[in-house]
């Protein structure tokens, strides 16, 4: 990842940050890449005296983009990606693990009916609004492939997955309920973060599916899950965990702070129950009933909420 690492420190990022073990990114680079990192920290002004974890001081200085995002990203030649076996066909594409620049990457081939030219151009134009690398419990897009017919999301490759699979599919890690409040934490922060940016990401709903669970246990948000403004309008394959207005409206329209809370209560109903919601019906009927019917989950007895 050394080319995306020049990237960041170019339009800002710093290296300066600790994380919750007390090490910087140039702590965890090893021999001439550190060196590199670091010279070129230096030459764009970088104070490098180390800022704590969770001190959260720098969110608010000059440096920081408004956004969080890296907007000069040139994409990915599709001819680069070692695409090696599929891991998921959805509605929305084809998911498939590789390899890019000899790095574990996941890619997903966007499942369009035409590529036509303006699906090309709005894709080149909302993609870098996904490669949110300013915060730990956001999952960015590394980089897209805009290579008609195909369009390409590409992100990191997790080992545990989502954590839907993780409660749900036997992926052998225990969640014992201390750790199903950190992943609590951890999306609660991260989807407080998202909700800052302006604009706001458009088109991520919120649920266990498309949340990741790294191999240091940390919940977070998967930008590469949001969908582009061209991806099956009005089509949802997750409705449990949508509120009624989110079923019903327009993007536009919507209170996204509201929706995803709603959201965020579905997700703690599931960490709390291990449960799937409304598991006994089809997505078809789940996303009917609870826009029109009134149709919610029951909170178990002894539940504190």
């Amino acid at each position: 990842y050394q080319a995306i690492a020049e990237d960041l420190i170019g339009n800002d990022a710093l290296v300066s940050i600790v994380n919750k073990y007390g090490e910087t990114p140039l702590d965890k680079c090893k021999g001439a890449l550190a060196t590199k990192l670091h010279e070129l920290a230096v030459q764009n002004g970088q104070d490098l005296k180390k800022v704590g974890y969770q001190d959260q001081s720098w969110l608010g200085t000059k440096m920081r983009s408004r956004d969080a995002t890296l907007s000069r990203h040139s994409g990915i030649n599709i001819n680069d990606l070692n695409l090696q076996a599929k891991m998921a066909s959805t509605p929305s594409g084809e998911t498939w693990k590789g390899i890019w620049q000899g790095n574990d990457i996941v890619a997903k081939v966007l499942n369009l009916r035409e590529c036509t030219p303006r699906n090309s151009r709005d894709f080149n134009e909302e993609y870098p609004r996904l490669r949110i690398f300013s915060h730990p419990n956001v999952l960015a897009v590394v980089g897209c492939s805009n290579s008609p017919p195909n369009l390409v999301v590409v992100n990191q490759y997790i080992h545990y997955g989502s954590l839907y699979s993780v409660l749900h599919e036997g992926t052998g890690l225990v969640v014992d309920t201390a750790q199903a409040i950190r992943f609590a934490l951890d999306i609660a922060r991260g989807m407080s973060f998202l909700l800052t940016l302006e604009p706001l990401v458009q088109r991520y709903y919120l649920s266990s599916k498309h949340v990741m669970i790294d191999e240091d246990l940390t919940a977070r948000l998967n930008m590469a899950d949001a969908k582009f403004s061209f991806q099956e309008k009005g089509k949802f394959y997750s409705p449990a965990w949508m509120s009624p207005e989110a079923l019903q409206k327009k993007q536009e329209d919507l209170n996204v702070k509201a929706a995803d809370m709603w959201s965020f209560a579905m997700l703690l109903w599931e960490l709390s129950t291990r449960g799937i919601p409304f598991s006994d019906l089809s997505p078809m009927e789940v996303g009917m009933k609870i826009a029109l019917e009134g149709l919610r989950i029951s909170i178990p007895p002894g539940t504190s909420h």
